[in-house]
């Protein structure tokens, strides 16, 4: 585990229309951002109602449901994990110590 992430969302917010019915209950798909440094509040990110493509691109206006904070870490983050296709991200490559004597 490379962290632990807290948050609460508004449970009056959420846009019924974007509820997904799946195989073992009603699921909503959101996004948790973490930011690199904390706002005034002491949040590190907003968590949204994931938006479709189309409406990325027409730059529809985000449904915010809540703030996180990261309340445990490890010092590491996790890599992307690749989906729908996506391209995997490229390995890591460890510095390597040279062995020449100039």
């Amino acid at each position: 585990m490379a962290g632990i992430i807290k948050t609460s969302i508004n449970l009056n917010a959420i846009p019924k229309d974007k509820i997904i019915q799946g195989k073992k209950g009603k699921y909503l798909p959101i996004t948790i951002t973490v930011n690199d440094e904390p706002d005034q509040f002491g949040n590190q990110g907003p968590v949204v109602v994931d938006q479709t493509k189309e409406e990325r691109d027409a730059k529809a206006p985000k449904t915010y449901l809540g703030n996180c904070k990261v309340v445990w870490t490890n010092g590491t983050f996790p890599d992307r994990i690749p989906y729908d296709g996506a391209a995997a991200p490229p390995p890591k490559v460890e510095k390597q110590e040279e062995d020449l004597p100039f």
